[in-house]
């Protein structure tokens, strides 16, 4: 695009706040914000810069969207550069987004809260806490009664769903509510979440006082707290936060290296340091500096992440925007000139210097898998003791790291084949996937812990539930990697093969762990034997592995366990 398509393009756009996106081809090539989308991109006609120069040039068209409020925007930003990855935009190389929320372009709309959309549909947001959200659609279903249902789910019913007797939805899949009766409530919830509070709030107010005069406390309260969440729901992007104290502390330290930074975060809670990690962005060529970074970094990486009390930081970014959406969360941001703080910015500066140089281990396992990238691992893994107490792991990486909010766990039949247990996990996890049941980003590939009959049976659950991502196994025994290629053999050090190796660990450790929950938990029959107890129980357990096993020992080997005596070993003998 030339000076005057910019110029004429821009008098077509908006006065209101929002975002602009620089298209070409099925291509985003940059997403920015703006207080006022017409004046921001008119200055485009007259570029600053070579590297935006450049991009205007590439782009066909300027595609925009407009925002209730400035905060939105800069959420709504983050996440389309999250969602696009532009090349022009300083991005982290993670895939979180905030959660919007959306009303479907069904004949029956159904509600829910979303990362990505579905085509069509009406979306308002974006919002950055997650579990306000939650709160505030199910006070809107339970007020409206809009079905939260998959498609699936919804189609061919002949009796409703528990949603229905719980009082969460109406039940237009069985007609026990009309489809123009219904359609009415969702004119109501759209009219609520477009900004008119009362629509919702009346309502809950209402009902609120009838709990109250007939004595029925607890429901009382529940309302008065759906009411708050409510109320709160329209301001400052329906996230205000006030009175703070600084408990949880995060300190940003910068170092770039050509066309790609690492940012460093140490993390403090109640003033001592108990985590670390570095993530790597990606800056347009001409070198971004530490304040573009930041600015860019900070928004997208608490998309999905609780925001601390307070942020150290090298250097101050340079963005208005994003200054009053952390004064209105109550987030106070400082750059340490000395003391202690400074101290914490020195190392978080060494933190991500000592990554600059490094090999992006998750670029290199895309190249060596021929995939276009991978940002999102999950790794899984079974536990069990001969079939016993058998559980499933399904751990998260993202950009390198371990991303804990997104485990899950699952317990599963007791069966002693391995493969039919890996097959039963992921497919529980396909058709979570599948039915949008699963509030997590699909992955870039998934890790299946053990060889090639694990994967073979991992890639027999997706087939048949129809979802489509990479698998690998990586086998225990000599660290092979098992592709669709056969079984490739990587060198030791070979940074690839360790972040394979990070992920399968940290599966195993996660299923170990819920194994070992779950088995102490069983009922069994030790419980009976006089004198074990569920220390006893445990340290038998802990020596002989499972059941079979305390059955299978000695006399001897019995008494050979702390707290075991000979009248002991002799009535554990007797009752199994």
């Amino acid at each position: 695009m030339d000076a005057a398509a910019v110029s004429a393009r821009a008098s077509e756009l908006p006065t209101d706040p929002g975002i602009y996106q620089f298209e070409a081809g099925d291509r985003v090539l940059y997403v920015g914000k703006a207080v006022d989308i017409r004046s921001r991109v008119r200055s485009y006609a007259d570029p600053r810069g070579e590297r935006i120069r450049r991009m205007v040039e590439a782009a066909e068209r300027i595609d925009f969207a407009v925002t209730d409020t400035e905060t939105q925007a800069l959420l709504l930003e983050a996440n389309l550069i999250k969602r696009h990855q532009p090349r022009y935009n300083v991005r982290l190389k993670d895939d979180k987004s905030y959660p919007l929320v959306a009303i479907t372009d069904h004949a029956i709309p159904r509600i829910e809260v979303t990362r990505d959309p579905e085509e069509g549909a009406t979306v308002f947001g974006p919002f950055t806490d997650k579990g306000r959200v939650d709160t505030v659609l199910k006070a809107v279903r339970r007020i409206y009664g809009l079905r939260g249902c998959s498609d699936h789910k919804y189609e061919g019913r002949d009796r409703p769903c528990l949603d229905y007797e719980m009082g969460l939805c109406t039940a237009p899949c069985t007609g026990e509510i009309g489809a123009d009766a219904y359609l009415e409530d969702v004119e109501s919830t759209v009219r609520f979440l477009e900004g008119e509070t009362g629509a919702l709030a009346e309502p809950i107010r209402r009902r609120m006082g009838e709990a109250a005069e007939a004595e029925a406390f607890e429901r009382a309260a529940t309302l008065r707290d759906e009411l708050d969440a409510v109320e709160a729901f329209h301001g400052g992007g329906g996230d205000a936060v006030v009175g703070r104290t600084e408990e949880f502390v995060d300190v940003l330290g910068v170092a770039i290296e050509g066309e790609a930074a690492t940012v460093a975060r140490l993390h403090s809670e109640g003033g001592k340091l108990v985590d670390r990690e570095r993530h790597r962005v990606d800056a347009p060529e001409e070198g971004s500096d530490v304040v573009a970074v930041l600015a860019a970094f900070i928004p997208q990486f608490y998309a999905d992440r609780t925001l601390p009390d307070a942020l150290l930081l090298p250097e101050r970014y340079d963005d208005s925007d994003l200054d009053r959406w952390l004064d209105a969360e109550g987030v106070a941001v400082r750059v340490p000139g000395a003391g202690r703080e400074a101290t914490l910015v020195e190392l978080a500066i060494k933190n991500a210097h000592s990554r600059a140089g490094e090999v992006d281990a998750a670029a290199e396992l895309a190249r060596r898998l021929g995939l276009a990238r991978i940002e999102r691992i999950e790794g899984f893994d079974v536990s069990h003791s001969g079939g016993r107490s058998v559980v499933g792991s399904d751990v998260v990486f993202a950009g390198g790291s371990a991303e804990k909010r997104g485990y899950r766990r699952k317990k599963l039949d007791e069966t002693n084949d391995d493969y039919a247990n890996m097959n039963t996990l992921l497919r529980w996890r396909a058709e979570r996937a599948v039915a949008g049941r699963d509030d997590r980003p699909d992955p870039d590939l998934l890790l299946i812990d053990g060889g090639e009959g694990q994967r073979n049976a991992a890639l027999a659950a997706l087939e048949a539930v129809g979802w489509d991502v990479p698998v690998v196994g990586l086998a225990k025994a000599d660290e092979r990697v098992i592709t669709a290629d056969g079984s490739l053999s990587w060198d030791a050090d070979d940074p690839a093969l360790h972040l394979l190796q990070r992920v399968r660990d940290e599966a195993h450790r996660f299923a170990v762990q819920y194994h070992q929950t779950i088995r102490d938990t069983v009922s069994t029959p030790l419980d009976d034997v006089a004198g074990v107890g569920p220390e006893l129980r445990k340290r038998l357990l802990g020596r002989f592995g499972s059941l079979d096993g305390i059955r299978a020992a000695s006399l001897e080997e019995l008494e050979s366990v702390d707290g075991v005596g000979t009248a002991t070993a002799e009535a554990i003998d007797r009752a199994l």
